[in-house]
């Protein structure tokens, strides 16, 4: 429609002055009424302009935000404020990967005993709470027990019947150097003193070994159960009127001791893992119950078979416990440093492959990024070592790298068909 009016704004303009020109100073109404049908038309002539004006003024185009490629680099306009999709990280000197195991904390068996009887009978009185502080050879609780008494009757029937033999071989001796009895009864004599003898030291040993001694006549069958080690007292399943029985051991132990300074940790290591784990090693250990500290732990064993359900292989650790804060059964971390490397640290997903070569991009400014070869090296998990191409502190992409990769890619091809045809012009020139 611009096109339209412009053909016809000239000759219009030109009637218009003509009218404009002719009039004179007076005129008859009728050439009155004629001079207003030309103001009307003169007004509608000025629209006609304005519009015509307008037309001719167009509107400025709208700024690109299509990036600008050269090279290697990749630059998007200052129009643009954010890269939705693009993400980068700046990279640092060094790496290491870090194994985490899992493990719980159990009793130092070395330092840990449990308490039963070896006699059957009932409990008459338990001397001792759990949390209590115990020195070796004190009783925990006492019990009256047949079989105790038995005990003891049976050594004290075996000194008296030692007493009598070495009592009958003395008289042996004398007789038998006066000539009053043969060599052949001397003999037997020594024999049944020895087997007296023996009998004595049989019944007494077991004795000691119950914590007991034997006791004269008339002695009580009261037996103490007792503790053969200093520690603390954590567990107890016995109580006053419970009839015990050696050939029955119940499901927990009567009295648990045990010295807490130190605990045990058991990891569960993969078989991959294994060559990490050498006596003597130390290991940190983690707990949720103590966020942001670490446990020192040392490696004292490594089972000798491999679990065949879970397919880990048991590590056991010494951990100190001094303040006693570790408590048994608790779960724990365990970590250790299974590799390290000194170059630049950089995520696995920032490297990709172009052309059979690494590459990353950089971000050198806010919409400025570089695509740079680089050296790998060693490849941990989650992170690789460049050792050429990158220094620390550099940002680079994690994320879109391969939409930039594209717009490079896009765009040298674009360069290379317009290369093509600008030597194909000269050639036919």
């Amino acid at each position: 429609m611009c096109r339209v009016l412009n053909s016809v704004s000239v000759p219009m303009s030109a009637s218009m002055s003509a009218s404009m020109t002719a009039t004179p100073a007076s005129m008859s109404p009728a050439r009155a009424t004629a001079r207003h049908g030309v103001a009307a038309r003169l007004a509608a002539f000025s629209l006609v302009a304005l519009a015509l004006a307008a037309c001719g003024k167009q509107e400025a185009p709208p700024p690109s935000d299509e990036p600008k490629v050269s090279g290697n680099t990749i630059e998007f306009p200052a129009t643009v404020r954010t890269l939705p999709g693009i993400t980068g990280q700046a990279v640092k000197s060094g790496g290491e990967r870090m194994l985490s195991l899992p493990g719980r904390l159990v009793w130092n068996e070395d330092r840990t005993v449990r308490v039963t009887t070896p006699f059957a009978g009932r409990v008459t009185e338990v001397l001792v709470q759990p949390g209590s502080n115990v020195k070796a050879g004190q009783s925990l609780a006492t019990l009256t027990s047949t079989d105790f008494g038995i005990a003891q009757a049976d050594a004290r029937k075996a000194a008296a019947d030692s007493a009598y033999a070495g009592k009958a071989l003395a008289r042996q001796r004398e007789l038998y150097n006066a000539g009053i009895v043969a060599q052949k009864e001397l003999e037997q004599t020594q024999a049944d003193a020895a087997r007296a003898s023996a009998d004595l030291q049989r019944t007494q040993a077991a004795l000691r070994q119950y914590g007991a001694a034997a006791q004269g006549e008339g002695a009580s069958n009261r037996f103490a159960l007792r503790t053969p080690i200093d520690g603390l007292l954590v567990e107890r399943n016995i109580n006053v009127g419970m009839e015990l029985r050696p050939d029955q051991q119940p499901t927990a132990p009567l009295f648990l001791v045990t010295d807490p300074s130190e605990l045990w940790a058991q990891v569960d290591a993969a078989e991959s893992d294994l060559a990490l784990f050498k006596p003597g090693v130390t290991v940190q250990l983690v707990s949720s119950a103590y966020p942001g500290e670490t446990f020192a732990g040392k490696v004292i064993k490594v089972a000798d078979y491999v679990d065949p359900a879970a397919r880990s292989i048991k590590v056991r650790l010494a951990v100190p416990n001094q303040d006693r804060r570790l408590k048994a059964e608790m779960f724990v971390t365990a970590k250790l440093q299974a590799a390290s490397f000194q170059g630049i640290s950089v995520p696995s997903k920032a490297v990709f492959l172009a052309d059979n070569r690494s590459y990353v991009f950089v971000r050198t400014a806010q919409n400025h990024f570089e695509r740079r070869l680089v050296k790998l090296g060693v490849s941990l998990p989650g992170i690789t070592e460049v050792v050429e191409g990158l220094k620390d502190g550099d940002m680079v992409v994690i994320e879109g790298n391969l939409y930039l990769q594209d717009i490079l890619r896009d765009a040298t091809a674009v360069n290379a068909a317009r290369a093509s045809e600008a030597s194909s012009a000269s050639a036919k020139q």
